[in-house]
């Protein structure tokens, strides 16, 4: 059973209030995935996992204005958890590139509680600098295909094409690789990806079999 209660919903609604303001008619979608979408939520450790869809990419002085909504509601997330380890993650994501996938997946734009500090010091050097590829998108469009949640726009099998097989275990063996040096600080996220390369080699084997992640 999920564990919806715990899940800052008015954070989330805000998000996607924030979103729609700042991009404008660009904006195609917004999507949750992770431990919030998969039932497995911690309000004391969990992100907020949010993907972005849009048709073209963001201008410095969008990308600025809405880094500044994001950044801002990522800090009440903080204190209304009590927990540095909670947060908001997010990317923004072209249409382009998601419907057919492409791998390694380009972004245009990507935050998380790593890079807050690179933010504040330097906010245009961020929104100039923050773009490039991401193998772990991989990851993060197969679940949210296959468990995620569309808050906004159009619905996720519309605006995400189909993983392939070895693009996901690709981006999940480099997690499982690094997961020496990080698990203290990402346990809930590394277990969970471990867990899902087991049950996505059982997927492929038997393609009707859709079983909980978490």
């Amino acid at each position: 059973m999920k564990s919806t209660l715990q899940i800052p919903e008015n954070i989330l609604t805000r998000f996607v209030e924030s979103t729609r303001e700042t991009i404008g008619e660009n904006l195609l979608g917004v999507y949750l995935h992770g431990s919030a979408a998969m039932g497995c939520f911690n309000p004391k450790s969990s992100d907020l996992d949010l993907l972005v869809g849009v048709k073209e990419t963001l201008d410095d002085s969008t990308k600025r204005r809405f880094m500044d909504r994001v950044v801002a509601l990522h800090e009440e997330f903080v204190r209304i958890s009590g927990s540095s380890h909670a947060g908001i993650e997010m990317s923004v994501l072209l249409q382009k590139d998601c419907k057919p996938f492409v791998y390694p997946t380009p972004f245009d734009l990507h935050f998380s509680a790593m890079h807050l500090k690179w933010y504040k010091d330097n906010p245009d050097d961020y929104v100039q600098k923050m773009k490039g590829t991401d193998e772990d998108l991989a990851a993060h469009i197969t679940i949210t295909r296959a468990r995620g949640r569309c808050l906004f726009g159009m619905p996720i099998e519309d605006f995400f094409g189909e993983v392939p097989a070895e693009n996901y275990f690709d981006s999940i063996r480099a997690d499982v690789e690094n997961a020496e040096s990080e698990i203290t600080e990402n346990t809930n996220y590394l277990v969970l990806n471990m867990k899902a390369e087991n049950q996505l080699s059982m997927i492929n084997q038997h393609p009707l079999i859709m079983p909980s992640i978490c």
